[in-house]
């Protein structure tokens, strides 16, 4: 990883959002860290800053320890505990070269695509177990946060929620009723808790068919509220919906297996250019995702901590990587930010995703996200147009032209 942050530096980032890996670091679940692991990020944590760059370390990024999942999972409470374990032990190690602290990688990815869809790891389709992955991961996160502020009051701690805005296909009460239940297990179940300290009772009612009440003890939504510094939002698409129509069959679309208490709900095309994931473009979102944080949960401190596209990337004769769909995305996606902070939002960085095309989950190396292209048998890399793009946003500190869009 040496020659990678060079690379790194050249471009010009002064910050890169760096995951521990829990399954490097504590391959048992328990006990003292892994030397080899605690090697690994020792060497890597002193390139970055070597380098000048700050590291931004996530915590967790959906890689639980196979035994942990083996005793049941994050479904399991003692797993929150277990959590907050690795991520004290971690930050003991660490903390003298780490300032900024995430907790959990898109909890709602982790529960809901991992336990009641079953397309992310451990691929359990189990909407019960969902609900009850999705309080524990905040749970632990909550534990987590009040043990490492204790041991370092002095350093910064958060968490990285993937939202979405969610509109109703329609004005109809049935529609704007789907689009309810979708934004309360999307967004709500965890921005509240997190930032309100208590989950939304609605949302509670949609999932009381699934799962009763008593895995929420007392107590346990005041440890999720713990005190954050920041929030990390990632931000790749918008979601529209409408109610199911009588008589009309169930899709097994990955959106709606994993809206759990929301069976009924359809997904709607909005009719605007997809990604190689097939995930609608649309800017705008970014932009109400971040002024609704300002306006009704009391304006936290924001990073953008993920967004980006995949697109079908090819090496050109010339030797380069004419991305200009992404050079557009980015631009886009960047005056949403813009935009969003002169409407109140409190945002404080942009992180892209990603740095360089690498294993996207379960779609292998299929997708390709980087702005520096990864040629997989010869690991050779080769920054892409948007990458020379996003290094000139990066030194000035501006957006250019909009006739610069797509230019190298």
């Amino acid at each position: 990883y040496r020659n990678d942050v060079a690379l790194l530096r050249d471009l010009g980032i002064g910050a890169y959002r760096l995951s521990f890996g829990w399954s490097r670091l504590q391959p048992t679940g328990t006990g003292q860290l892994n030397p080899a692991g605690v090697d690994f990020y020792d060497r890597l944590l002193d390139q970055l800053l070597a380098a000048e760059i700050q590291p931004f370390v996530t915590l967790y990024h959906w890689d639980l320890p196979q035994v942990l999942e083996d005793a049941g999972g994050w479904p399991t409470r003692d797993t929150a505990n277990r959590f907050a374990d690795y991520a004290t032990a971690a930050h003991a190690r660490f903390a003298d070269r780490v300032a900024d602290w995430t907790t959990l990688n898109e909890p709602w990815v982790a529960a809901f695509l991992g336990y009641a869809a079953g397309v992310h790891a451990p691929g359990r389709a189990e909407p019960a177990a969902a609900v009850l992955a999705a309080h524990h991961l905040l749970l632990g996160h909550g534990i987590a946060t009040a043990a490492m502020r204790a041991a370092r009051r002095d350093l910064r701690y958060g968490i990285t929620l993937n939202l979405h805005p969610i509109d109703a296909a329609s004005s109809a009460a049935r529609d704007v009723e789907a689009a309810r239940r979708v934004d309360g297990v999307q967004n709500r179940l965890f921005l509240d808790p997190l930032l309100r300290g208590h989950y939304p009772a609605d949302v509670l009612a949609d999932l009381a068919p699934v799962v009763g009440p008593d895995y929420i003890r007392n107590g346990d939504e005041a440890t999720i509220n713990a005190p954050l510094d920041f929030l990390g939002v990632n931000y790749y698409f918008r979601q529209t919906v409408r109610g199911g129509r009588s008589g009309e069959a169930a899709s097994d679309s990955v959106g709606q297996l994993a809206w759990v208490g929301a069976d009924d709900v359809v997904p709607v095309d909005a009719g605007h250019e997809r990604t190689e994931m097939g995930w609608e473009i649309d800017p705008t979102g970014l932009r109400d995702v971040l002024v609704r944080l300002a306006t009704e949960y009391g304006s936290p401190i924001l990073y953008v901590t993920e967004n980006g596209a995949a697109f079908d990337d090819e090496v050109s004769a010339d030797g380069a990587v004419h991305d200009a769909r992404r050079t557009a995305y980015l631009d886009g996606h960047l005056r949403a930010a813009r935009a969003a902070i002169q409407e109140g939002a409190d945002l404080r960085g942009y992180f892209v995703w990603s740095f360089m095309d690498n294993f996207e989950w379960a779609f292998g190396y299929s997708k390709r996200f980087g702005i520096v292209y990864v040629d997989y048998p010869t690991q050779v890399r080769t920054i892409k147009d948007s990458g020379r793009w996003f290094s000139r946003v990066a030194r000035s500190n501006r957006l250019p032209a909009w006739r610069d869009v797509g230019t190298a």
